[in-house]
């Protein structure tokens, strides 16, 4: 357990969070109707009947959103309700044109899972799910686009969400970020949601309280819709030590629903918190209750990729590398497949450390992702190639993979054109650095009478001689013979 605390002037606090995070469903069609779930497009131009609320419309089920729920499921270690229901919560807003959300209430799709987190200092832990369940989202109110009048924009109506409820496991800010980050990760993996929170495909509604230690739970506040994992973060610092003023002031925290301004570094009263039965739950009377077959559930589970904890695994034990390198070439599926198609029938740790340090220092400098850069796997381990056969070294090889992200050549092709091969010929290499010796006399009397830091004095200026292109090895086995003539 983490033994993160806030001191207040009564002693140390805990915090206790729980997130409900919504990730939007990966599907060309809404949850129940076959409009467009694509995001963007001409306001209103996305929207069924279904989806508008005209009356007499049935909803049908989206036999895809189903499955890919299934699957997040699966990937959570989660069980899977065979049996599942969809309810009507009742409430009204501009952008609900039907009255009320298809959700799931009573009955989830999804029960119990976990996730594990590792932190900043190695140690992991469980945060459990409570749950996961399916519903519609809502429209969109855009209050800026006229000084009298909201405009409602019906695209987003009706697109299939996954509500993932977690457990109140989570103890600190560094737990929150891990758990998103790890989630959103696990999402990527299985194609269910793309975690793009700046379009709002992924949002996190954060429930904090504060206790002392060994305290049954207090009151929990709600801050809604946060859509950045570091404004989760900050949420969460700053609603935790505005509780524990209010409760050493003497006063009690009222259960509500709060926002949270990044600008002010705040959060403030929206609404008072709902209830379960201030939504009236009632099962939909146009929606049979949701079943399927326990062997069309094990033919999701078969076709599941690769997960992040598997692959790290796998590549720790087929390549040879550390944990802390499986975690940043795991981050996204992309990196590494990269990595695997430039491993692979080449030197593991050569492509390891290439492409932790200049090649990711590469995309970061020209903004390229990993889908958009200029240097394919292939490039990349044609260039590695380079090195490994001593036709050019490491040096060599930092220019011209500059070169690649700027010229889209291929390595050879620049290392052809610039005439960067590497000098093998140990008579060449032999000649200059007597040339050197010759010429630094007075240093080569300082070597002599004990300053050995002047070898790489000797081995710069050899280098420098034969501009960076004298094979290093050749260079150091040369001098040390030279040197003790």
């Amino acid at each position: 357990m983490s033994s993160y605390r806030i001191e207040g002037n009564t002693g140390a606090w805990e915090i206790v969070v729980g997130l409900e995070v919504h990730a939007q469903v990966i599907s060309h069609a809404k949850l129940f109707s076959g409009a467009s779930a694509e995001y963007g497009g001409e306001p209103n131009t996305h929207v069924s009947l279904v989806d508008a609320g005209f009356p007499g419309m049935l909803p049908v089920v989206n036999r895809e959103c189903v499955a890919q729920a299934v699957r997040t499921g699966l990937g959570l270690n989660a069980e899977i309700h065979l049996m599942s229901r969809f309810d009507r919560k009742n409430y009204f807003y501009a952008d609900l044109p039907q009255g009320y959300q298809i959700s799931q209430f009573a009955h989830p799709i999804v029960g119990e899972g976990k996730v594990e987190i590792e932190l900043a200092d190695g140690t992991t832990r469980h945060i459990g799910v409570t749950r996961l369940h399916l519903e519609q989202d809502a429209g969109k109110s855009m209050h800026d686009q006229d000084p009298l009048r909201s405009f409602i924009d019906l695209n987003r109506a009706g697109v299939a969400l996954m509500e993932i409820v977690s457990e109140p496991d989570i103890r600190s800010p560094e737990e929150a970020g891990a758990y998103l980050r790890k989630l959103r990760q696990i999402l990527r993996y299985l194609g269910t949601c793309d975690g793009n929170m700046e379009e709002g495909s992924m949002r996190a509604d954060v429930n904090v309280s504060v206790r002392k230690a060994g305290e049954a739970y207090r009151t929990r506040c709600e801050i809604k819709n946060v859509n950045s994992i570091r404004y989760v973060m900050q949420a969460i610092e700053i609603e935790a030590q505005r509780q524990i003023e209010i409760w050493e002031a003497g006063g009690t925290v009222d259960q509500e629903t709060r926002l949270f301004d990044h600008v002010r570094g705040e959060t403030r009263s929206l609404r008072s918190k709902e209830d379960a039965h201030d939504y009236r739950y009632f099962p939909d009377p146009d929606l049979l209750p949701l079943v399927i077959e326990r062997d069309w559930v094990e033919d999701l589970r078969a076709a599941l990729p690769e997960l992040p904890e598997a692959k790290r695994t796998r590549l720790e034990q087929t390549y040879g590398i550390s944990r802390y390198e499986s975690g940043v070439l795991t981050v996204e599926q992309g990196i590494a497949d990269f990595f695997e198609q430039v491993a692979r029938d080449a030197d593991a740790r050569l492509a390891v450390n290439w492409m932790l340090g200049d090649f990711f220092g590469a995309l970061n400098r020209t903004g390229a992702t990993i889908e958009t850069s200029p240097v394919s796997a292939e490039g990349l381990r044609e260039l590695l190639g380079l090195i490994s056969d001593s036709t050019i070294n490491g040096k060599i090889a930092k220019e011209v993979l500059e070169d690649m992200f700027e010229s889209g050549e291929s390595a050879s092709a620049i290392v052809e054109r610039k005439g960067l091969r590497q000098v093998t010929d140990t008579g060449a290499i032999e000649s200059e650095i007597r040339t050197i010796l010759q010429t630094h006399a007075d240093k080569l009397a300082e070597y002599k009478s004990g300053k050995d830091k002047l070898f790489g004095f000797f081995v710069g200026q050899t280098m420098k001689a034969m501009k960076g292109k004298a094979n290093p090895a050749a260079v150091n086995d040369l001098l040390k013979k030279l040197l003790s003539e």
